[in-house]
This record gives C-alpha cells, sequence and structure tokens, in this order.
C-alpha cells in the first residue's frame, strides 16, 4: 500500500515537474535578431513633423509648415495636399504637381525638422520603464538608444523577461536581455530596433 502511495507520489511528481518545465518554455520567445533595421530605410513624415518647403526662384511660396494631425498640410497655392507616409523626395515632386498649375516649371525642396514620423512606425515602450513613452524611430536605432531615451527600468522591473513586439512581422514577439543590457553593461544584449516596435518591460514577482 505504502509501496503504491509513493509511487503515485513520484509520478506526480514528475508530471508536475514537466508540466513547469513545458509552461515555461510556453512563456518564452526567441531572441531578438541583432540585426534588424533595412540599409535602404527612408524616413516618413508623420503628424507633429514641421517641414521647411523651399521653391527655387519663388521666395513667396517657401515656407515652414506643420503637418496636421490628419497627415496633410496647405501652403500658398496648395489646399490639404498628404504628406503622411511620404519621404521628403517624394512629397517635394507632388507639390511641384500642384505648383505647375500656376508657375512654370516649379523645382521644389522639402527638409524634414522636428521629426515625430507617422504611428505606424513609432516606437512604443511600456511598462516598468522610468518613463515609458513614444519615440520617433531613426535609422540604426538599438534597444540601447531607446534606454537612454526611457531612462533605463525601474526597481521593479523583470528586465531579462522584456520583449519586443514586432509589429512589421505580424506581431511576431522576441525576448530581449535589459538588465543584463542596463544593469550589467552587456553589450552582446543589445539589438537594432524596427519601425513599430513595441518594448514590453513586465514586473518582477519578487
Amino acid at each position: 500500500m505504502n509501496g503504491n502511495i509513493i509511487k503515485n507520489a513520484a509520478q506526480w511528481l514528475v508530471i508536475t515537474a514537466a508540466a513547469i518545465v513545458i509552461t515555461g518554455c510556453a512563456g518564452s520567445y526567441p531572441a531578438a535578431p541583432a540585426g534588424a533595421a533595412s540599409a535602404d530605410y527612408s524616413y516618413k513624415i508623420g503628424p507633429g513633423d514641421n517641414l521647411n518647403i523651399v521653391v527655387w526662384r519663388n521666395p513667396e511660396l517657401s515656407m515652414s509648415v506643420p503637418v496636421r494631425p490628419d497627415g496633410k498640410i496647405s501652403a500658398p497655392l496648395i489646399d490639404d495636399l498628404n504628406a503622411m507616409g511620404k519621404d521628403s523626395t517624394s512629397l517635394a515632386r507632388d507639390i511641384e504637381k500642384e505648383l505647375a498649375k500656376f508657375i512654370r516649371d516649379p523645382v521644389v525642396t522639402v527638409i524634414v525638422t522636428g521629426f515625430v514620423g507617422p504611428y505606424s512606425e513609432q516606437i512604443r515602450v511600456i511598462g516598468e520603464a522610468a518613463k515609458p513613452q513614444i519615440l520617433a524611430y531613426k535609422q540604426k536605432m538599438t534597444l540601447l538608444d531607446v534606454m537612454i531615451a526611457v531612462g533605463g527600468i525601474t526597481d521593479f522591473a523583470d528586465g531579462n523577461r522584456a520583449t519586443i513586439l514586432r509589429t512589421g512581422e505580424n506581431n511576431a514577439q522576441y525576448s530581449v536581455r535589459l538588465k543584463d543590457l542596463v544593469k550589467r553593461g552587456d553589450v552582446s544584449a543589445n539589438v537594432e530596433m524596427k519601425p513599430g516596435d513595441v518594448l514590453i518591460i513586465p514586473q518582477s514577482w519578487f
């Protein structure tokens, strides 16, 4: 009788241990790839950006304009032209087409200042960051750059269980080692970010 009880208890221990291992594996994610950004990335204009529009030989048409919350701009001889999601060169060509209705062979240059970028490309940091916030994506931006911008992690963060939700890859999720990177200076834990990434920093259970 006692032998059966011991045998059953041993079986339950094995099953419980297996369940813990399986649960741990199910909650883990592959490590984020070290290199992520595309070499041919071009900055996309978004609401909140400021644009310097320069029309060659037409200083009266040259001006600085903000991109409105709806992603459009207004300028002399131009009403409600969509700017969101375009790079500066594409927008310059669109402005030239509009101005060509009124002046001959316009030559336009667009310079972006006050970078914010489209919502779909912004980096979002949530959870146990010192200053959770939204950041404009910049080419070659790394996890360390993000950590500097948000002031690091809190004392309650479980940094090595942090993850990156990569919206550009159908919401694939990758694990990152924030504690090793921020607290221990382990640069091997640094990875490149991608446009639209969401950095999730969980709270420690202990």
